[in-house]
């Protein structure tokens, strides 16, 4: 099937994914790229439809093994100049999923694990796709974010988390239910805040959360109450603070030096 029309219902729908509330709406969302193709069939992602431009001449700089795999799904074939029209990529490779996003029963808190990270009303998408990619390279599955935090199915942050989208489990809730739930599970709540004089180094982590905040105004007022702790990053230099995504990766990889860091 080759399309070749811009007002073709599944371009129309495609584009729609672009937008949060219709990715929302229908449960789908859009991967772009023969890597992240190839890592959305290695994790068994629920993949609907293979977009693949007829005519781009990136098209062949796949692997004879990508194309083989590739072929096991329904694909549906455009011209460049319909590719365009779809792609949010400046330099597309020519092709595109659309794939089904986790069921929200699916969405389960695993309170079993012993490291839990927290993103309250991260707003940058580059930020929260680092995150997720970070988290990814210590075998975090899962991280519960606020309903104010960035998209993880924006096109820009699946780009960037390089696959973890399709590893990490990422949970949308009330973020102060959920502490008041962990302190019942005695899991100690920490939360970054540049305010307090106690560091990262100065706690420790057996079975622990972590807050990171809102890039510009960090962690909200509520969190910072029912948190057991703040803790922050110690600065020896001028620089105040620390971009959300860097501070995050410090203070996991800081847990994982504790050896406390649990493969779960």
């Amino acid at each position: 099937m080759l399309i070749t029309s811009k007002d073709n219902d599944l371009i129309k729908h495609i584009r729609k994914l672009k937008e949060k509330k219709y990715r929302d709406e229908f449960g789908e969302f859009i991967v772009e790229g023969a890597k992240m193709i190839e890592e959305a069939i290695h994790e068994a992602a629920k993949i609907k439809y293979i977009i693949v431009c007829d005519d781009c001449k990136t098209e062949s700089s796949m692997t004879p093994e990508q194309l083989y795999d590739i072929a096991k799904y329904e694909c549906i074939y455009v011209t460049e100049k319909i590719f365009s029209t779809i792609t949010d990529v400046v330099a597309p490779q020519g092709i595109m999923a659309i794939v089904e996003k986790p069921m929200k029963s699916e969405n389960k808190i695993d309170y079993k694990q012993n490291h839990f990270l927290l993103l309250d009303n991260i707003q940058d998408p580059g930020n929260m796709g680092t995150i997720l990619r970070t988290a990814d390279s210590l075998n975090m599955k899962q991280i519960i974010v606020s309903p104010g935090t960035a998209d993880c199915y924006n096109s820009k942050v699946v780009r960037s988390t390089m696959g973890a989208i399709f590893r990490v489990n990422v949970i949308e809730r009330d973020l102060e239910k959920v502490i008041k739930e962990m302190k019942k599970r005695e899991i100690k709540v920490y939360s970054t805040d540049l305010k307090t004089d106690k560091t990262i180094y100065d706690v420790d982590y057996e079975k622990t959360a972590v807050v990171i905040g809102n890039e510009a105004n960090g962690v909200s007022a509520n969190i910072l109450q029912l948190a057991d702790e703040s803790i922050k990053i110690p600065m020896t230099g001028k620089t105040e603070s620390l971009n959300a995504a860097v501070a995050t990766g410090i203070i996991l990889y800081e847990i994982k030096r504790r050896n406390h860091f649990s493969n779960k």
